[in-house]
């Protein structure tokens, strides 16, 4: 198989590889991922510098695998909330009123911790973006990305060999071009790059309205000794809207918060001065005698649009640029930091010469229906509040908490049916807080996976919104299983995978593979050979969970994705070589 570099202009005739315009989770990640990869990016940002507020904040378990494969995990880690403090999720009258109900999430309960800690090296986190953003653009920069502040997108134009943009400098007016290889637009729900390249958008924007305030205040004594990052607040100031509720955030525990409520986009402009916001503030807490420093108020509108093509000739998209939706399920960071992981890899390759333009075409075909679902589980993880408010509240009382408390602590049989509704309505919010399987469970079909023909449609043994179905079957990501390195070490069979290149994982009956890839002598290939020294198998759940026969193969891509396999043994080294290169060439042209 040939290694030689596909006919492209010469660096010379370019700025820069790849241009991307955002510094959010998208752009940021990436930027570092390319970096990571030998390539030269440059990130611009209209802006001075990086998140200005809390946003995102839910750094689920496939966000903390892509920053682990780039070496970062441990310095998000320390900026982190970490998992045993994200704790329940509260349902109660005020925070230091009469509770409502309680759920374990974020896979903190005893029930779901197990599942959590098998799917994955990596925990949840709480990660705000003012937190996150700093971590990814150090790095990147630290690698050899550009990063431009105050550079405004304005335009570009693409030909058959790069592209070409506009770009104005925010300090002196100035306007100037950047030619690049390729474009990438993280920049965000009102992207510029995707109206431009006019994708196809389904879905409306601005259903809904919220008000988000942040603020300080030490609510130690409310949340210590139960702690958790959201809190459900159930007072009649606070309910209006779709979720009917009001929320406590946690930023840092327990002293910074965000508080927030829906208001109607139909009506008119909500007020935001602080004299309008404090006193429901002081209701949702419960105790007037709090002091409480409000730092700043802002509204935003409930988005369900999704793109279903994210990418014209060299330019793609990205994050909030192709899926639009509430913060609801803690999936928007995440989703967009994994597209980045997703086109990154693709753009290096091609770059380097070592894939041909098609393998870009997997974009769109993998994150597209991944991006479509995330919008769907983030708007009805909102309406599937409705049966807890219906399950808790009364109409026509002068004190509706009183009443809806005395709802459901009625003796009555209206009690017990008041009592089994809300245990039902409180269940269904599991889809949002403890869904593993929907942070976990992309299965891709692209060109660059080769399905396995010898199986039939996957058969899910469990919800797979709930429950994480490890498989090494094409299109999934590899199975997290511990191994022990030559110091005794554990690691992750994603630590001895990913790192930029494709991982052919086979077993010590693998011979023939090994022998393959010496043979093919890319140096984008590497073998992974499960039982020797440095991957050793002691525990024995890899061979539990490899699904092939320990001489045959795997093929993970470098984002951790299982792109073919081979599940029966192969002991010819002919054999392997061929059927290696035939797989090769199908995904990478």
């Amino acid at each position: 198989m040939s290694t030689a570099p596909h006919s492209v202009p010469s660096a010379e005739e370019f700025d820069t590889d790849v241009l991307v315009v955002g510094t959010g989770p998208t752009g940021a990640t990436c930027a570092l991922a390319l970096a990571t990869l030998g390539i030269r990016v440059r990130v611009v940002t209209k802006w001075n510098w990086l998140a200005n507020s809390p946003r995102a904040h839910i750094a689920n378990q496939r966000a903390l695998e892509v920053l682990r494969d780039l070496g970062v995990e441990q310095e998000a880690t320390s900026v982190a909330t970490p998992w045993n403090l994200m704790g329940d999720t509260l349902f109660t009258t005020s925070l230091a009123g009469e509770e409502v109900a309680r759920l374990r999430t974020w896979g903190t309960g005893e029930a779901r911790t197990s599942d959590y800690l098998l799917g994955s090296p990596c925990p949840m986190l709480d990660i705000p973006q003012t937190y996150m953003e700093p971590v990814l653009v150090k790095n990147a920069a630290a690698r050899g990305a550009e990063i431009v502040f105050n550079a405004q997108y304005l335009s570009h134009v693409q030909d058959d060999s790069g592209v070409t943009s506009t770009v104005r400098d925010r300090l002196t007016g100035h306007e100037y071009t950047i030619r690049s290889r390729y474009l990438i637009g993280a920049d965000g729900a009102r992207s510029t790059i995707a109206q431009e390249l006019g994708l196809p958008i389904e879905g409306v924007m601005g259903r809904a309205g919220t008000i988000y305030t942040l603020f300080r205040a030490d609510l130690t004594r409310y949340v210590a000794h139960r702690p958790a990052v959201l809190h459900w607040i159930m007072t009649p100031g606070a309910g209006y809207g779709e979720i009917g509720m009001g929320t406590f955030r946690a930023v840092r525990p327990w002293n910074e918060w965000i508080a927030g409520w829906g208001y109607d986009i139909d009506g008119p402009k909500p007020d935001t001065s602080p004299e309008a916001v404090l006193p429901r503030i002081r209701e949702m807490i419960g105790d007037p005698s709090v002091d409480i420093e409000i730092e700043n108020v802002t509204t935003w509108q409930v988005n369900q649009a999704w793109a279903t093509q994210y990418s014209k000739g060299r330019v793609f998209c990205g994050g909030d640029a192709v899926h639009r939706h509430p913060p609801s399920s803690g999936l928007g960071s995440n989703t967009s930091m994994q597209d980045a992981a997703n086109l990154a890899w693709k753009l290096a390759y091609v770059i380097k010469g070592w894939a041909g333009p098609k393998l870009l075409d997997s974009y769109s075909e993998e994150r597209a229906p991944v991006g479509a679902q995330v919008v769907a589980r983030a708007n009805q993880s909102r309406i599937d509040y409705r049966p807890v408010n219906e399950a808790f509240r009364t109409e026509g009382q002068a004190d509706p908490v009183t009443a809806g408390l005395a709802k459901i602590r009625d003796t009555s049989p209206a009690g017990v049916e008041a009592r089994d509704a809300l245990v039902a309505a409180i269940e269904r919010k599991n889809t949002e807080f403890n869904a593993q399987g929907v942070e976990l469970n992309q299965r891709y079909r692209s060109c660059a996976v080769i399905p396995d023909a010898e199986v039939g449609e996957e058969v899910w043994r469990r919800d797979p919104e709930l429950y994480l179905q490890a498989t090494t079957r094409p299109g999934a990501k590899i199975p997290h299983v511990w191994l022990v390195d030559e110091s005794g070490h554990r690691l992750s069979s994603l630590d001895v995978t990913q790192k930029g290149t494709f991982s052919l994982v086979t077993g010590l009956a693998g011979r023939a593979w090994v022998q393959a890839v010496q043979k093919l002598d890319l140096p984008f290939l590497h073998t992974v050979v499960i039982g020797t020294k440095g991957a050793e198998d002691p525990y024995h759940d890899w061979h539990r969970t490899r699904e092939i026969h320990e001489a045959g193969a795997l093929l993970v891509r470098p984002d951790g994705y299982v792109a073919w396999r081979h599940g029966h043994p192969v002991w010819d080294d002919e054999e392997a070589f061929h059927l290696l290169q035939k797989a090769l060439i199908a995904l990478l042209g």
